[in-house]
């Protein structure tokens, strides 16, 4: 279960001299021009209270110089965990053009304003779902699962539907941001850039 790599231009240093953003912006927009599936996915890791690693698969909705967000229920499991230990890392993994992206940092919750400019473009769906699931929380079937979500379409129904209060964005804000890049011969390019005096550092790992 082996594939080479390579094709592309080898990744430089000199990319990442204006910060982290805009090359993570131009993979995701290659990953995207590459038809590769939920292109914005990323592995969301957190450690819970007794210091055990979990890991799960978010959408990012948002990148900015400050960060990257997610959209989340604050009572679910990795909300609750980001609450206890706000540092977590993420990994965009684009397989079929051979490249990741690792931010690693601190996270907090982005401000009201933010999470309803977001919710007000989500699909109706989305939005009944949101209030329907109490996400992490344990139920008896899924036949009960669906029976809220047609609870919640009747309680909204011919009307728009609010932002439910325990739902909303988090902001990563990176300290240091990793781009791999699938070479040949398992000599992959690995450039790392650090939070320092206000700049970015770059600086190449070894494979």
């Amino acid at each position: 279960m082996r594939r080479s790599y390579g094709g592309d231009h080898d990744l430089d240093e000199t990319w990442l001299s204006d910060g982290w953003e805009p090359v993570l912006r131009r993979w995701l927009h290659d990953a995207m021009a590459a038809s590769v599936v939920e292109p914005n996915a990323m592995v969301l890791a957190t450690v819970d209270a007794d210091g055990c690693p979990a890991t799960r698969t978010v959408l990012c909705k948002g990148i900015a110089p400050d960060g990257v967000t997610f959209y989340t229920n604050y009572g679910s499991a990795k909300a609750i965990q980001l609450q206890q230990n706000p540092n977590a890392s993420v990994t965009f993994a684009w397989p079929l053009i051979g490249r990741q992206v690792t931010l690693r940092g601190r996270v907090e919750r982005v401000s009201r304003h933010t999470t309803e400019l977001y919710w007000a473009t989500r699909p109706r769906g989305s939005q009944l779902g949101a209030w329907a699931s109490h996400q992490s929380q344990p139920i008896g079937s899924r036949a009960e699962l669906e029976q809220a979500l047609t609870d919640a379409a009747a309680r909204f129904a011919g009307q728009p539907i609010p932002v439910p209060p325990n739902w909303g964005g988090m902001l990563l804000r990176p300290a240091s941001v990793e781009f791999w890049q699938g070479r040949e011969s398992r000599l992959h390019n690995r450039i790392r850039v650090t939070a320092a005096d206000g700049r970015w550092i770059a600086e190449r790992l070894q494979p």
